[in-house]
């Protein structure tokens, strides 16, 4: 099967609202979120679960999934939000002790959407499934599994790997929710083509969870589901990014610090509004080190940590600074030919390769030329 211009952008539109949902923060709509887990159960041939628990994130989720499970017990050296989790439990009805069955996630998630692609590939086509997946996953994919679901999967596995040793697992168990907006997208768009082949009728009870509620866990007894975040700032390319407070937050305070994209550690983003040339200069962690230049600024770092002028030409004047532990700082510093509305000249900053010997040589590798190749005929 091909499909047409028009079949391309139904399933644009489809993941444009599927991409919407997997960003969006605030409440969950635990009565409709409920609902499409009982459905999913039912849809995947297994008995409803007998109890469903409500925790405010992924992380006190994944605590309270180890505790049904068996992973971890709580005790005089277990963090406060692990103790939280456990109270949270128990004044939902838990008692410890109680077996919640075993993790059902290949039977409720994995199996229903092995059949869906089965059916969809027979419906469509090796060569039509492919263009269906681009046109109503390409996007979504990279913006919501690799720069924000991956990343909280990063971070709550080391979290817990760190405050529970032998919970890491859990993570394993868990389905996204929300952040699976951009698989079920293509299922959706399928089934839009593809009506007689009922190929959403086994994905209807995951697709209800996903647009009502954040990440889950599936127990052969019980169900526990988290709160879609309050918070999700990301930059203009969709990574996670803010200067100051959490880049995705819960309601139960659990966050991300992140940097255009890269997750930092709550106690350097603490740091960042008072960081000094000295504290950027002794840190051995060379990523580290690059979110703190970029928040401090490459400009007054170079001149507050005393770079070295190593030369200057028509095209601007090229800055080298040597960085302990990591690749030497080397920058351009142009300033535009065109004069701003007030008259004044507005001054670029470019970071460029450390071989680069000389400015022109630097702003013509930001073109992809050699220096040599480099002729403008107007510089704006």
């Amino acid at each position: 099967m091909r499909l047409t211009h028009a079949q391309e952008s139904m399933a644009a539109a489809i993941e444009d609202q599927w991409l919407a949902t997997a960003t969006e923060t605030g409440p969950a709509d635990r009565a409709a979120a409920e609902e499409g887990v009982r459905e999913a159960y039912r849809l995947a041939g297994a008995p409803p679960p007998e109890r469903i628990h409500w925790f405010g994130s992924p992380r006190s989720g994944a605590a309270a999934a180890a505790l049904l499970s068996g992973r971890a017990e709580p005790g005089p050296e277990s963090p406060p939000w692990f103790a939280e989790a456990h109270a949270g439990l128990r004044r939902q009805g838990w008692a410890p002790g109680e077996s919640a069955g075993r993790p059902v996630r290949g039977r409720v998630r994995t199996a229903p959407w092995a059949a869906a692609r089965k059916a969809a590939l027979a419906a469509l086509g090796a060569d039509g499934w492919a263009q269906l997946s681009a046109a109503a996953g390409r996007r979504s994919w990279p913006l919501v599994m690799d720069m924000v679901a991956g990343r909280l999967r990063s971070r709550l596995s080391e979290d817990l790997a760190a405050d529970l040793p032998g919970a890491g697992p859990v993570v394993l168990d868990a389905v996204y929710g929300q952040h699976d907006g951009p698989w079920l997208s293509t299922f959706e768009a399928a089934a839009r083509l593809c009506p007689e082949a009922g190929l959403s009728a086994g994905l209807a009870g995951l697709a209800r969870v996903a647009r009502h509620s954040g990440w889950w866990w599936a127990f052969e007894r019980v169900a526990v589901l988290t709160q879609r975040p309050v918070t999700l700032a990301r930059d203009n390319v969709g990574r996670m990014h803010r200067g100051e407070g959490p880049a995705m937050e819960f309601a139960d305070g659990y966050g991300l610090w992140a940097w255009r994209g890269m997750p930092i550690p709550s106690a350097l983003a603490a740091e960042l509004p008072s960081l000094t040339v000295d504290r950027v200069r002794r840190e051995t962690n060379a990523e580290i080190r690059r979110v703190m230049l970029e928040h401090f600024g490459y400009e007054r770092y170079l001149r507050e940590a005393g770079a070295r002028r190593m030369s200057a030409d028509e095209t601007g004047t090229l800055w080298w600074l040597d960085l302990p532990g990591d690749e030497p700082l080397a920058m351009v510093e142009v300033i535009n030919s065109t004069p701003e509305p007030d008259g004044t000249s507005r001054v670029y900053w470019l970071r460029v390769p450390p071989r680069t010997r000389s400015a022109r040589e630097g702003v013509a590798w930001t073109f992809g030329l050699t220096e040599n190749e480099y002729q403008p005929l107007i510089q704006t």
